[in-house]
């Protein structure tokens, strides 16, 4: 096995990983960005390990930044609207 199929694998398992990240916290704030996002990580991994290249990777984070240029990605917003619903964030007492 060659260093850039290495490199390929171990670049999917990071796309991979934050499939999951992405998938836990679109269960948690129901923000179907997030879902969409995951859904594009873990496809581009599944195609890089499937084909064992380069350019599906490339793509799927190309196309995760594009949703996140259309406006998907939640960002620092979906703590307030928490927030309202489960108390303090900063875990400190007043």
């Amino acid at each position: 096995m060659d260093a850039v199929t290495i490199i390929i694998y171990v670049f999917s398992a990071s796309f991979i990983l934050m499939m999951l990240a992405l998938f836990f916290a679109y269960r948690r704030t129901g923000h179907y960005g997030m879902f969409l996002m995951g859904l594009t990580y873990g496809a581009s991994a599944g195609l890089a390990i499937v084909l064992t290249h380069w350019w599906p990777l490339l793509a799927g984070f190309v196309l995760v930044w594009i949703l996140k240029l259309l406006g998907l990605d939640p960002g620092a917003d979906i703590f307030s609207k928490d927030s309202d619903r489960t108390g303090d964030r900063t875990g400190g007492n007043r």
